[in-house]
């Protein structure tokens, strides 16, 4: 079985290794420390942005082994909608169900919350993600662009 749950104070070692691991996944440098700061105040406040974690109980000793973070933003065509930024399941964790327990989570979250979808990106590599994806949301076929500032 799986718990899902806000992060708590004594969650965040195990909340940045993990953070650190979903950056080195992607191949992308760890955030520095100043924006590991921010993000874990932010998502203690739990006002902007917010996180999950999931444990797999007993298993792995009750350590988390997924995080995810979302937020809410308004829409110019619908109610607000919420983001899910980031997800990532500790490797030791894979194939047991953590990312589709976490994805439920958020939209069970943003469905209290009247936001009227959920969404994410990843890259079109992630072969393993996708196929769950595919399984549990539409692709709509969008291709993201980024203007650096």
């Amino acid at each position: 079985m799986i718990s899902i749950g806000r992060l708590e104070p004594e969650d965040r070692a195990e909340w940045e290794a993990l953070f650190r691991g979903y950056n080195a996944f992607y191949g992308r440098p760890s955030p520095d420390q100043e924006m590991i700061d921010r993000a874990w105040r932010e998502f203690q406040a739990d006002d902007r942005m917010h996180a999950l974690g999931a444990r797999l109980d007993g298993q792995l000793d009750g350590q988390l082994v997924g995080i995810t973070h979302f937020f809410v933003h308004v829409s110019t065509t619908s109610p607000d909608v919420c983001y899910l930024q980031d997800l990532f399941t500790a490797p030791e964790a894979r194939g047991h169900g953590v990312g589709r327990a976490l994805i439920q989570a958020v939209a069970d979250w943003a469905r209290e919350r009247d936001c009227v979808r959920v969404y994410w990106h990843t890259h079109d590599s992630n072969e393993t993600a996708r196929r769950l994806y595919d399984k549990v949301a539409v692709n709509r076929g969008f291709i993201e662009y980024n203007l650096q500032l």
